[in-house]
């Protein structure tokens, strides 16, 4: 394990260790006390997290190639989940507004709320829009254009599942996420999840960051030197990384029988930060190519094979 500091090392594991257990038999309490909202950042204001959402749809949209000019047409009758949408429900309101028949979201923390601000960014967004999905928006709630009173959940639900997966089969014409897939407890169980619930003409779409989240202490990469044992009693409760690697979702995408049929980096770690961590790397990133390891995140589109 790369390091430079063991007291320092120490202290971090202890802290890390204390928060994964209160996360693993209270995630309630853990949410509260740490006020993860879900998102990359709760930085912002309303306006800006709401053009966030509209930025991640406009996302979907484009690697998905779905018509700009026709996207009413093309998502009619077409039911859409979501995994780990945080705590605002922005990207499936507008999948909806757009013409999707329902959007299920589901997650592992009861994150969503209708807060003040989360009130504002909805408020936002459905300004954004006009026409047809302004109007489809408004009727997204359980009283027409009452945000405050929350969703309908015959349009758009959310639901909390002990690992954040879906029960349903063969359900959904297109499945989401962003970055969601790095960090899920149990990614084999998560792609195998993707299969069952994914139509068998359908497509699924997510954006994977890569990146530390944080958690770097002294070096870039240097949290892939923790050993795996003290890793998980430290984050595997929590939704921090599960540090799983480029290597490991093309080696389950196909053991899932899914096929990858997009794949496109985000980006790429310096080669001289790589080399300082590379020979300390914990022992199931040791043998990847040291070009897939050195990627910083990815977008990956899905089908069945």
């Amino acid at each position: 394990m790369y390091t430079e500091g063991s007291l320092k090392d120490a202290m971090f594991f202890l802290k890390a260790f204390s928060s994964n257990f209160l996360a693993r038999f209270a995630p309630g309490i853990y949410v509260k006390l740490t006020k993860d909202t879900g998102r990359a950042s709760d930085d912002g204001d309303a306006h800006d997290v709401a053009n966030y959402h509209l930025e991640c749809f406009n996302d979907y949209c484009e690697y998905l190639e779905l018509p700009h000019d026709d996207l009413e047409h093309y998502l009619k009758g077409k039911e859409i989940l979501e995994y780990g949408p945080g705590d605002i429900l922005g990207t499936a309101l507008l999948f909806y507004a757009h013409g999707a028949e329902k959007v299920h979201c589901v997650d592992q923390f009861p994150l969503t709320r209708m807060s003040n601000k989360n009130i504002d960014v909805y408020k936002h967004i459905i300004e954004s829009l006009d026409g047809k999905p302004k109007q489809r928006a408004m009727r997204a709630f359980k009283i027409e254009g009452d945000i405050k009173n929350g969703f309908n959940e015959s349009e758009i639900n959310y639901a909390v599942t002990k690992i954040g997966l879906s029960d349903e089969n063969n359900k959904f014409d297109i499945i989401i996420s962003r970055s969601v897939l790095e960090h899920v407890i149990n990614l084999e169980q998560t792609m195998l999840n993707i299969k069952s619930c994914l139509k068998p003409d359908g497509v699924s779409v997510h954006q994977v960051d890569l990146r530390s989240h944080g958690l770097d202490r002294y070096k870039e990469y240097d949290f892939l030197t923790w050993p795996n044992c003290i890793y998980q009693l430290m984050y595997s409760h929590k939704g921090f990384p599960n540090r799983w690697r480029l290597n490991k979702y093309k080696e389950l995408a196909e053991s899932s029988n899914l096929n990858i049929i997009k794949l496109k980096a985000t980006g790429f770690v310096k080669k001289e930060n790589l080399d300082i961590v590379l020979p300390k790397v914990a022992h199931k990133f040791r043998g990847i190519d040291h070009e897939e390891l050195s990627w910083l995140g990815f977008w990956m589109c899905l089908e069945h094979a």
